[in-house]
């Protein structure tokens, strides 16, 4: 019976991860490029009493064992990097990807993050900036006096300026994707880094080896589900009060035990 209680005390615990998870969804529903998790759980040891093949006779054998189960543990969090919903903001050099693919900055330490949050703007040098003020990399510079700006789907940027008839190219926006995005590192404000389990980044035009587009005008909303959230929510809350009768029950059939010599 203690084996029954440890093992309902994990169930709770994974079950708290779980909702860790979802709440985080939710939390960051409103985020732009925000991709949500997923918990992903995985049974633990098992105690063999009776293992199925072994000799039950001369001639025979179990069909099957007795194996006793010990609860379960967090495996992982998996993010789901299916595109969001497009919103239209109207805003120049505010750019969405429409399909697999990360947009690059520079970060303060001269490393590469990788985003979805596509909302965009210029520093005091004209140059494309992200919130937190990264650049884009590669670098585009748009000149002080431009009249329009133009992101094509393929990541080329053109400008008109006063005199000219017409649009110069002033850069090329690249984008990067991973063989295993599942496996990205989640370093915050919206940023992610390769690892060992994501690969290397590829980088390419916007529209070619299975890279997305870019949609200017647009930003990628957070792909959570608030309706699935809250179902995944409530299974949760079930599964924790389950375990957590497990416990009582148990609980009371030792206490039953304790009062047989009364």
């Amino acid at each position: 019976m203690m084996r029954a209680m440890w093992s309902a005390a994990a169930g709770m615990a994974v079950q708290q991860y779980n909702m860790d998870a979802i709440s985080n969804n939710l939390a960051n529903v409103n985020t732009t490029g925000f991709k949500k998790g997923r918990a992903e759980f995985q049974d633990l040891l098992y105690q063999t009493v009776n293992l199925a093949g072994t000799s039950s006779s001369t001639n025979t054998t179990l069909p099957a064992g007795i194996q006793l189960g010990h609860g379960a543990k967090l495996q992982s969090v998996v993010r789901d990097y299916s595109t969001g919903n497009l919103k239209q903001t109207g805003n120049r050099f505010d750019l969405a990807i429409e399909g697999d693919g990360f947009f690059r900055v520079t970060m303060p330490d001269g490393t590469l993050g990788y985003t979805r949050d596509g909302s965009f703007s210029t520093d005091q040098n004209g140059t494309l900036v992200n919130a937190a003020g990264y650049m884009l990399d590669p670098q585009i510079t748009v000149p002080q006096d431009a009249l329009s700006v133009t992101v094509a789907s393929d990541g080329t940027v053109t400008v008109t300026q006063p005199g000219q008839t017409q649009p110069q190219q002033i850069g090329q926006i690249t984008l990067s994707h991973f063989i295993n995005p599942a496996g990205l590192n989640q370093i915050g404000h919206n940023l992610v880094q390769p690892t060992l389990a994501s690969g290397d980044a590829i980088d390419g035009n916007p529209g070619t080896d299975g890279i997305g587009t870019i949609n200017q005008g647009f930003l990628e909303v957070s792909n959570v589900d608030v309706a699935e959230e809250m179902v995944n929510m409530i299974i949760g809350q079930r599964a924790y009060e389950a375990n957590s009768k497990t416990i009582q029950t148990v609980d009371n059939m030792l206490s039953l035990l304790n009062q047989l010599k009364r």
